[in-house]
Formats: C-alpha cells, structure tokens, sequence
C-alpha cells in the first residue's frame, strides 16, 4: 500500500504542543508578512532590507510556550499532591454512603416491626370493639328483661277485666294478674306493663280491698297489659306453660273479659328504680334458652 494512503493528518499525529506552536507561528508569519505588503513599495521591495522586527512573531511564541508549560507543570504538581487527599475524600464519602444505608436499613427494620405491631393493636382494638357490641346488646337485652331501660317492639296488647254482671268471686285478683304475667314470662315475654306501669323481677301484685295495686299504686279496670315479644308465636306458647294453662281455666271458670290483638310497635317505660333493703347471695339457675341470667318475670 502507497505511503501516502497511509499516512494520517498532521492535526492527528502531531503532538498537541508542537500543533499550538506551529499554528501560532504560522499566524504570525501571516500577519506580519501581510503588513509588510501594505507597507513596502511596489517599485523598492526588492531593494529594502528586512525589517528588524521580523523575529518579534517567534519570541512571542516562545514566551508563550513557556508560560504554558510552566502552568501545565504546576497543575501537574498541584494535582499530584492533592491526590492523597481526594483519595481520602472519596474514601470518606465510600464510608459515609454505607453508614446512611446500613441506618436505612435499620430504619427498614424498625419500620416492619412497628407495621406488625399497628396490625396488633388494630387487631385489638377490632376486638374490643366486638367485645363492647356484645355487651351493649347484652346490656340492652337486661335492661329489656329488667325493666331498668325503655323498650320498643312488637308484641300483643292484652285487656283483662271483672266478668259481665258477675259477683265479687268473679273479679279478677292480684293473683290472677299475677297467674298471667308468669305465664307471659314462661312463654318468651322480653317485657310487660300493666296500665303503664313496668314489670320487673322486684315487682309485685297486691290487692288493698278490691283493687289491685303495683308497688303501692293502684290499677284502674279494665286492666291493659302490654307484651313485647313475638306476637305470632307468644300465644300458642302461652297455652304450653304450666301457669298459661292456669290462667286460661280461671278465664274459662270464672267468666272474665279476656282479648287480645297483637300490635306491630309497643313502647313501654322504664320501671321505676327500686331501693334494696335487703341483700341476699345470688343462686345461679340454669337459664332458659334465649333469656339471659338474672332476667325473669314478676
């Protein structure tokens, strides 16, 4: 292969210093030869000799130069003793990164322990929450049977009254109020009031001459009793019980004036708050199903 084929522009394999002098010499060169051209005369140019500033151009450059290596050679040393402490730098930059991620990771860590034990408590507190449902409703379900709150509900409206034209034997008693109110509580009664007066276990009938009275207040015939349960159930379960089928042989024998409607909404009062006197142990029984402990009838 011919050389010239082969052979690379000077820009290319020139060092790059001799490339800066020989440019800037070339330069200059063209310079002052052009302002020689404007000066000289056409007719004496061959016969004046050359000016004395004609090596200005190259000393220039030389000077140039050397300020140039002197300034390269002093970043070199510059640089050369700055080296130790870019090293350390970057070492200390190396360290630092892997302490901030060694405390992420630590920060990752304490962040999933704490993720777990929100989902702890929140469990918790789910819990606590049904736990404290059940026993609102508990607590409404007692004080249901108890008396001690208002109630609402559908139920079976009851009118009780003296036989028609029938004797003093033929008028309805304490008893017999009471004969009916325990068979409502046998039957599935969640609660009673008997002319707006509310039962509860402490309740009691009592007869002061011929009427009837609750808790010293007496009752005005007819006698309307209010019965918050299932209305289409509770009176076929009041003719099951034992005290139901007493009170429909009184009905039978005795005459009485006895209906009963069911109703879609009942409300009864709260019973009046009693003061105990008298505190004794209480004996657990087995409770009935769907009626909780220590609810019962009058």
């Amino acid at each position: 292969m011919p050389e010239s084929a082969t052979r690379l522009p000077d820009q290319v394999v020139m060092p790059l210093l001799d490339r800066i002098v020989r440019e800037s010499l070339d330069e200059d060169y063209q310079v002052v030869a052009a302002r020689k051209s404007r000066e000289r005369p056409r007719s004496s140019a061959a016969q004046r000799p050359p000016s004395p500033g004609s090596g200005r151009p190259r000393q220039v450059a030389a000077a140039v130069m050397a300020v140039f290596g002197v300034l390269v050679a002093i970043a070199a040393i510059q640089t050369s003793r700055n080296a130790p402490e870019a090293n350390a730098s970057m070492a200390s930059l190396v360290e630092q990164a892997q302490e901030r991620r060694e405390g992420l990771a630590d920060l990752q860590a304490e962040l999933d322990k704490l993720r777990t034990s929100t989902n702890a408590l929140r469990g918790d507190v789910a819990q606590a929450q049904a736990d404290e449902q059940a026993q609102a409703a508990r607590i409404t379900r007692l004080e249901a049977r108890t008396g001690v709150g208002a109630v609402r509900g559908p139920g079976l409206r009851i009118s009780v009254d003296d036989a028609p034209d029938g004797d003093v034997s033929q008028q309805v008693r304490d008893s017999d109020l009471a004969t009916l109110v325990d068979g409502l509580w046998d039957a599935g009664a969640e609660a009673i009031s008997v002319n707006g007066k509310r039962l509860t276990n402490l309740t009691a009938f009592d007869n002061v001459g011929p009427a009837i009275h609750i808790a010293g207040t007496p009752l005005v015939r007819p006698y309307t009793i209010l019965v918050i349960g299932n209305p289409d159930t509770l009176q076929a379960d009041l003719l099951d019980t034992t005290m139901g089928q007493r009170w429909f042989t009184l009905v039978q024998s005795l005459g009485f004036d006895y209906a009963v409607k069911p109703a879609d909404s009942l409300s009864l009062p709260a019973a009046r708050p009693h003061r105990l006197r008298v505190v004794r142990p209480f004996e657990q029984t087995p409770e009935r199903p769907g009626q909780d402990a220590g609810a019962g009838g009058s």
